[in-house]
């Protein structure tokens, strides 16, 4: 995992965004902050972010200052927690403090909430590279995602690596197969017309295999996400990205 950790960055070294494999009018959208449906949901999290919360009637702007203080967090995550003693994404962060510091319960998984907070801190990470946590703790953690990444499951008995490693760049159907590189989320994929996290992404793909999905925001998520994350280093951050 060291290995992958030192990597250089982008299609020098053969890693490529899906962004690159989408038509011109999809990434043009994704470029355009007037056209990029993401940016909707940044917009919510911008009021909520201002917004008091939870008993203590906390905001986050008054912790952490405006929204672009947040600039490089994004491509840091999924990072270890310390008073848990467990890794977490990014929205789980959100949900840490807001329950340690505005005395709020945490947001739904997928809420519409949740998912605007987590898009307006990906977004101040937009064009900055990938660089996962250093945290000692996280190296197991990168292994664990690993193991699973090559473990084949379901009906199917597939693994994540058959398609985005063995089939990378060949066609499902009319779907070119992407690698597998988390630079776009939250994202907005038409397919769903409204955007998602990674959690629900990797959960459509347990169940195209036949698997029965990990459970949203289970350490199983977090582990594939760091893993995946690993494999990304270096590459450029996209959030709010724009897939099909």
């Amino acid at each position: 995992m060291a290995a992958v950790l030192a990597g250089a960055a982008g299609a020098q070294d053969g890693r490529v965004s899906t962004y690159e494999q989408m038509a011109p009018e999809l990434r043009a959208m994704q470029d355009d902050d007037f056209s990029n449906p993401g940016l909707l949901w940044a917009q919510t999290g911008e009021e909520l972010w201002a917004e008091p919360s939870g008993a203590d009637e906390v905001a986050c702007a008054e912790c952490h200052g405006a929204a672009e203080e947040m600039a490089g967090v994004a491509a840091h995550y999924p990072d270890w927690d310390e008073e848990s003693g467990q890794a977490v994404d990014l929205a789980a962060r959100i949900n840490l403090c807001r329950q340690r510091h505005q005395g709020a319960e945490p947001l739904e998984r997928g809420s519409e909430a949740l998912l605007a907070l987590t898009t307006l801190v990906a977004l101040q990470s937009r064009g900055q590279p990938i660089a996962p946590s250093e945290a000692p703790q996280m190296e197991a953690v990168r292994g664990q995602g690993e193991a699973l990444y090559s473990t084949r499951m379901g009906q199917l008995n597939l693994a994540c690596a058959t398609c985005h490693d063995d089939l990378a760049g060949g066609r499902l159907l009319a779907a070119e197969i992407p690698q597998a590189h988390p630079t776009g989320y939250p994202q907005y994929r038409l397919e769903w017309q409204e955007m998602g996290d990674l959690d629900r992404r990797l959960r459509n793909c347990m169940v195209g295999v036949r698997a029965e999905p990990f459970a949203a925001g289970s350490q199983e998520f977090v582990a594939l996400e760091a893993y995946l994350k690993a494999r990304a280093v270096g590459m450029e951050m996209e959030a709010p990205a724009i897939r099909p």
